[in-house]
């Protein structure tokens, strides 16, 4: 095991780039974390060394595991897989969706299982244009895929009907037709299911969110684009990303990334009664809505360009922690030396923010 020790002055930061010789040296991302019912917690995140492809050109790779006694400290645990990784893609030469990169976005406990949702590109390569130019983008066809395990490190995958995955992304008219990707999947309190997933539109590059239903779990059904951009302005002109959602007191709360329109993220909280057609809440302290901000900009610290992949816990006291993804303005000499730039030439960390009391509209850094 490798413990962690952040350095002094970085409010929030929890976790970084692992050691030598570990699948994590580059970066981590996406924090999916549960408190078990003995108080111990346990953190499944994706990132990549820095021989993973550079071809793709997302921060996702492989999968790991840390372990804390208080959420806060946090403990690597050294899995089977490559470099001490517990999920990897499967070979080059396996026909499956999810044969070039994998990254975890959802796990949660139900029946003796871990259950673990995930998103997955194949060998596949398309030109991307995005914010920072023209990339040779492989594996950027994604879709959702599951795993179940009994300890956490050890997985097994469950075969879905599109190459191995439970959802196709659309075809080339639809709103989908990039990726459907980092699937949150709901168990709702009838037993059915709910998977929020987002996507990316090439040609204008913005973020939106969709969704799709399951009786159980396995044969899903689309539903639709449920969520979008936001005012000209806004902090979430671009759309909303990555996403969590969950239910408190009935009402479902789904708390989602979203870049504006110099690509600085914060987190936004929307709300639904039914889980299905959603509504942006505007209580938030800043302004436009945004319940937790990257840190001030030009301020130099470590979440001064982007907080997202939000994972809400809810604590015994009533009270709230947000696990997330915190990026530095400004690109990384070492990452960008090395990548066709975009998210490789910036390091992803995670973080950890606290609720004020019940109030999930209001959060403050973990030791700020």
């Amino acid at each position: 095991m490798n413990k962690e020790i952040m350095p002094s002055g970085q409010p929030g930061l929890v976790l970084g780039p692992g050691p030598k010789g570990w699948w994590d040296t580059d970066q981590v991302s996406s924090p999916q974390v549960l408190r078990e019912p003995d108080g111990t917690w346990k953190m499944w995140y994706y990132g990549r060394d820095a021989t993973f492809d550079p071809m793709i050109g997302l921060p996702s790779g492989r999968c790991g595991m840390a372990v804390s006694r208080d959420g806060v400290t946090w403990e690597r645990i050294r899995g089977p897989l490559t470099m001490g990784a517990v999920f990897e893609p499967v070979p080059p030469t396996e026909d499956r969706f999810d044969n070039s990169h994998v990254g975890i976005s959802d796990i949660y406990y139900d029946n003796g299982l871990y259950w673990m949702w995930y998103f997955g590109g194949d060998q596949t390569v398309r030109e991307v244009s995005g914010p920072s130019g023209s990339i040779k983008f492989k594996g950027i066809y994604m879709r959702p895929g599951c795993a179940i395990s009994r300890d956490g490190l050890n997985w097994t995958r469950l075969e879905g009907p599109y190459r191995g995955a439970f959802l196709d992304h659309g075809g080339p008219n639809d709103w989908d037709a990039m990726f459907c990707s980092w699937p949150r999947v709901l168990k709702d309190d009838d037993g059915s299911y709910k998977m929020y997933y987002h996507t990316i539109n090439p040609a204008e590059f913005v973020n939106s969110v969709g969704m799709a239903v399951s009786e159980d779990g396995f044969r899903w059904e689309k539903v639709g684009q449920i969520l979008g951009t936001g005012q000209p302005g806004s902090f979430d002109e671009r759309g909303p990303g990555c996403r969590h959602v969950l239910k408190i007191e009935g009402q479902y709360l789904m708390f989602y990334e979203c870049p504006d329109a110099s690509y600085h993220y914060c987190i936004g909280l929307a709300l639904s009664d039914d889980g299905i057609k959603w509504r942006k809440d505007e209580a938030g302290e800043q302004p436009g809505g945004p319940v937790f901000c990257h840190a001030p900009k030009g301020s130099g610290r470590w979440d001064s360009l982007a907080v997202g992949t939000p994972y809400v816990v809810p604590m015994p006291d009533g009270s709230y922690r947000m696990y997330y993804v915190g990026i530095k303005e400004g690109l990384d000499p070492e990452l960008s030396a090395r990548s066709q730039g975009g998210e490789l030439a910036v390091r992803h960390q995670i973080g950890m923010a606290v609720s004020d009391g019940p109030n999930f509209r209001k959060w403050r850094r973990w030791d700020e």
